[in-house]
């Protein structure tokens, strides 16, 4: 079974896939789409008849391809079962599901590089007011991922066990993002510690942008 992963190295989405087939030690083929101005790769037609909403990651497989990184990863898990992106136990499964969940549609689209430019550019906000729209959603969400792993710490260094699992894959990108902009993050103290935890193992290792062909070098 053949996978390419349509990615770049900047793209936190695509950060959440690189994990999972690290974690699962699936072979795959990098495909780097330039998203920097001025390339703009994924806006362009070709692109487009990857993926229509013209954005990544893309996964395709056998021919046939994926998009959205929740169901690329349940697609791998279903194909790739171990080990699991999921905790055994039914709730934890659902609370770790739920975690992602508020990442990906309650906290990325609302920081989604698309939606801080049309801020500037079409509605016109000035730099104040983008970092105002910013800062107060991103604390929103962390302050929610913080409460809802406060009750696991005791069981494992990840989220929800001893293992990563889905809702870790999702946390790190989107943390890693609120540290590059400096954002205070202090007053996420169990977050800060699972990210820790999970940028000593090697699958978060190899997934990291730094590590991935298309990072800019230094000359």
């Amino acid at each position: 079974m053949t996978y390419r992963l349509y990615n770049s190295h900047a793209n936190s989405a695509g950060r959440r896939v690189r994990i999972a087939l690290h974690l699962k030690d699936i072979p795959f083929e990098y495909v780097s789409i330039d998203i920097a101005p001025p390339a703009e790769e994924h806006l362009g037609e070709e692109f487009g008849k990857i993926n229509p909403m013209r954005l990544i990651p893309a996964l395709e497989h056998d021919g046939n391809v994926l998009i959205e990184s929740m169901a690329i990863l349940d697609y791998l898990e279903d194909l790739h079962p171990e080990p699991s992106l999921y905790p055994a136990d039914p709730l934890k499964k659902a609370q770790a599901k739920a975690f992602a969940m508020t990442v990906a549609a309650g906290m990325h689209p609302l920081h989604n590089m698309r939606v801080i430019k049309y801020l500037g550019q079409e509605l016109a906000l000035d730099q104040k007011a983008v970092a105002k729209w910013y800062v107060t959603w991103a604390d929103k969400g962390l302050h929610a991922l913080e409460t809802l792993v406060s009750e696991n710490r005791e069981e494992g260094p990840y989220c929800f066990g001893a293992n990563p699992s889905v809702a870790d894959l999702f946390l790190v990108p989107q943390y890693a993002n609120y540290q590059n902009l400096g954002l205070n993050l202090t007053p996420y103290p169990h977050l800060a510690a699972i990210v820790e935890a999970c940028t000593a193992h090697p699958a978060f290792i190899k997934a990291a942008p730094e590590n991935q062909p298309d990072f800019p070098g230094d000359g």
